[in-house]
């Protein structure tokens, strides 16, 4: 009873710390003895329980951990929106929102709302489809291939527009690309005359369950300087995020001149261009 105890401990003090602890802070925390707290936690890391990031050293909670408060309606995960998602909000004027991948669904967990009079459906608590969002395929890109084919395959791919992907191979090969460049882009496939871009948020650990998504009519960013503006945006947010959470590593960023090139369509292995030509700000 007495190890229980201890690892609920350890639980209670990750979940109020989302950078993460050291083995050193847990001890002086938790007064645990250092030899005790180390077996402890490499049996919730063997279990998932915890994670440890190997660039900052910081243990976190693990997939395990996350999962116990699951619930249909994926109360137990909606968060007020963090700082990152607040400065994206107001830099943009858009709606932007933070994803969160819970079992095998992609749902929206805290939001930011446009200060345009027309404003995007999108609420918090809301399924994200797996392949017809960018704030869900940019996490779909980060995991296992086999896992992303295994998702694909067992879900309904509905058509929501003219414009919505539903063939396997054709994804898969669209979230590699959109894990090579670091950012996924929708234009009109869930929903009509909507642009959105995502990005990816990293963990302690390196991996990737959330994403930063900004949405808006496709009438409000018809210059591919608008565009790259919001990817901007959305990129900084995302890598604020993850650096918040511990994580250290490497974040792919485009330069701008590559962003504008992309969008232009200069770009021949764009697989974000539907065909329509892009404007240019005058």
């Amino acid at each position: 009873m007495h190890v229980v105890v201890r690892a609920l401990s350890v639980l209670t003090a990750l979940s109020d710390r989302r950078e993460g602890l050291t083995l050193q802070q847990l001890h002086r925390e938790l007064d645990i003895p250092l030899g005790s707290i180390h077996r402890l936690l490499r049996t919730l890391e063997s279990e998932r329980f915890v994670q440890r990031s190997p660039q900052t050293k910081r243990y976190s909670l693990g997939p395990s951990a996350l999962a116990l408060g699951y619930h249909q309606q994926f109360d137990s995960y909606l968060i007020a929106p963090p700082e990152p998602l607040l400065v994206a909000g107001r830099d943009s004027g858009e709606t932007v929102f933070l994803t969160r991948m819970v079992d095998s669904r992609v749902v929206c967990i805290a939001l930011v709302e446009s200060r345009h009079p027309l404003r995007l459906f999108v609420r918090v608590g809301q399924e994200m489809p797996l392949h017809a969002a960018a704030s869900a395929r940019i996490v779909l890109a980060h995991k296992d291939p086999t896992l992303v084919e295994a998702l694909l395959t067992g879900h309904q791919l509905e058509a929501f527009t003219r414009g919505t992907v539903r063939e396997v191979n054709q994804l898969i090969d669209h979230l590699a690309t959109a894990r090579r460049r670091g950012f996924d882009v929708c234009r009109s496939e869930l929903d009509d005359d909507v642009w959105a871009v995502a990005a990816p948020v990293y963990d302690a650990a390196g991996h990737v369950e959330c994403g930063i998504a900004l949405a808006a009519a496709a009438g409000r960013v018809e210059t591919i300087e608008r565009r790259a503006d919001y990817t901007e945006i959305v990129m900084r947010a995302a890598e604020a995020l993850s650096r918040a959470q511990g994580y250290a590593g490497p974040i792919a960023t485009p330069t701008r001149e590559e962003l504008l090139a992309l969008y232009s369509g200069g770009d021949s292995d764009n697989p974000f261009d539907n065909g329509t030509t892009m404007k240019k700000a005058p």
